[in-house]
């Protein structure tokens, strides 16, 4: 079996720069998501439906260009609920810090977007890290275990050696 050689620090980067240019897309489906369901909704429900709508077009834009022909192993549907359950932590410091902001300046409050591009920056790294090693993946994992070290960068172990002298 052929195995896919690790990304180098340059494809690293210019992935990154890809999923921040991709990310500053999501931003702006995002402000106007919410600026369009404002008066509809309310802010806060906007906010929230918000999210999900732009979480599934950086979804759409960063498989087919960011990491395009990583992780196409697995079904859409299966990849895109990866991706919001690996994005969940960014998304508790995106809205964690937009609800904050609406809550300690009426400001943000009254020009929304000031808080969504706190948000954004707060959930951006965790949200490239995850996105990186739970659903663009290089390979698939052969196990729960596998998935596990793949997430946290934990290195495989062989258990069979001794390491004793």
């Amino acid at each position: 079996m052929c195995s896919t050689p690790p990304p180098t620090l340059l494809q690293h980067l210019r992935r990154f720069l890809k999923f921040g240019i991709v990310g500053g897309f999501g931003f702006l489906c995002d402000t106007g998501t919410v600026y369009g369901l404002r008066s509809v909704l309310g802010l806060s429900a906007a906010t929230l439906v918000s999210y999900f709508v732009a979480a599934t077009f950086t979804w759409i834009l960063n498989r087919l260009w960011t990491f395009r022909g990583v992780g196409h192993h697995d079904h859409p549907i299966l990849q895109w609920l990866r991706f919001l359950s690996a994005n969940s932590l960014g998304f508790f410091l995106n809205r964690g810090v937009v609800y904050t902001l609406f809550y300690a300046f009426p400001l943000c409050v009254h020009y929304p977007v000031l808080a969504l591009a706190a948000g954004c920056v707060a959930g951006a790294l965790a949200n490239f890290n995850l996105s990186q090693k739970m659903v663009f993946r290089e390979k698939p994992p052969t196990s729960a275990l596998e998935l596990a070290e793949m997430t946290v960068e934990i290195p495989s172990t062989d258990h069979t050696r001794n390491t004793e002298p």
